[in-house]
């Protein structure tokens, strides 16, 4: 039996098995893929909004030779933290529900990616899982298709391609400014009256020269309504609609944390905002010695949490578990 299981190996799960060991508590992190899923699926030359102070964990220092890091350093880094914590980490493995038993300890009911079920046994469990696996569907005909993905990676495969870009985030403006440098044709539909106030301030003015030179055509106050296989319709919010030749679809629409393993073990949810009740002093769920930790923490939104903020939620858990050790 651990003192802990962690369920989810992102930056605030591995932060928290560090607080978790800092204070003497033995812990297991389960991760249904591998370390840092969430940053690995990022597109690969994203760069962070935030310093390299503000990604830090375990007092590893994160080093680069820019100010706001990339991706790929990132991904050194996370790796370099937890193994220079030796944290103990069962990749491939998914959470697959929360027990709580009688005596008030936990059962991790978990399979690994060869069929094998486990029954993994803890004091407290802390559920730190990600957001990356449900993105925010659209409900419109043609979604489904093939062409269409809610991921980006890198642009290169649509080179000199009809592309729809639907956003208006960081994403959305980076996945079109990498879809024009590879000379891809490139449509990006907002329903707002203007991209996000919250784009990099950097990338702003770069982003709206192309929309100037009608390198991007930008489509405010629009919608995706219908995608076929050869092309997409616009509908402005008048009531207009164009039908753009299209060969791919970039929905960058979000995404938002499973619930699953949360209902499983009985925690409150509060209907309006599809979030998980918990004290914020503790991080303790309704459910006594279950955690959360992370995005799994925030609501529909999930860019209530960032990693800069929830990289914290650790030292709030492991001094509360040590705390009810000592009453």
């Amino acid at each position: 039996m651990k003192d802990v299981i962690i369920i989810g190996a992102g930056p605030c799960g591995l932060s928290a098995a560090i607080e978790c060991q800092r204070q003497g508590l033995s812990s297991l992190i389960i991760e249904k893929n591998f370390i840092v899923h969430s940053i690995f699926l990022y597109p690969t030359s994203m760069q962070f909004f935030s310093t390299t102070a503000l990604l830090e964990i375990g007092d590893v220092p994160f080093t680069s030779p820019n100010d706001k890091p990339f991706r790929h350093e990132a991904l050194v880094y996370y790796r370099r933290a937890a193994e220079q914590h030796g944290l103990e980490i069962a990749a491939y493995e998914e959470a697959l529900s929360v027990e709580r038993k009688e005596d008030g300890s936990f059962t991790v009911h978990t399979v690994n990616k060869r069929g094998v079920h486990q029954s993994r046994q803890a004091a407290n469990v802390v559920i730190s899982t990600g957001y990356f696996d449900q993105p925010n569907l659209i409900g419109i005909p043609g979604e489904e298709l093939p062409k269409v993905t809610h991921y980006f990676g890198e642009a290169h495969p649509y080179t000199g391609m009809k592309v729809t870009v639907i956003g208006g985030s960081n994403s959305a403006v980076d996945a079109a400014l990498e879809l024009m440098r590879v000379g891809a044709s490139v449509d990006m539909v907002y329903r707002g009256a203007s991209i996000s106030e919250n784009i990099k301030p950097w990338v702003r003015p770069i982003f709206e020269s192309m929309v100037t030179k009608k390198k991007i055509t930008l489509h405010l106050e629009s919608r995706v309504t219908e995608i076929t296989p050869a092309s997409v319709t616009v509908t402005r919010h008048s009531g207009e609609s164009t039908e753009l030749e299209n060969d791919f679809v970039l929905a960058m629409t979000g995404f938002r944390p499973s619930r699953t393993l949360l209902s499983s073990a009985g925690v409150h949810m509060n209907d309006d905002l599809d979030k998980p009740a918990f004290n914020p002093a503790t991080m303790e769920s309704n459910i006594p010695g279950l955690y959360v930790a992370g995005v799994i923490a925030s609501g529909r939104n999930a860019n209530e949490v960032f990693i800069e903020t929830g990289r914290g939620h650790g030292k709030l858990i492991a001094d509360h578990i040590v705390t009810k050790q000592l009453t």
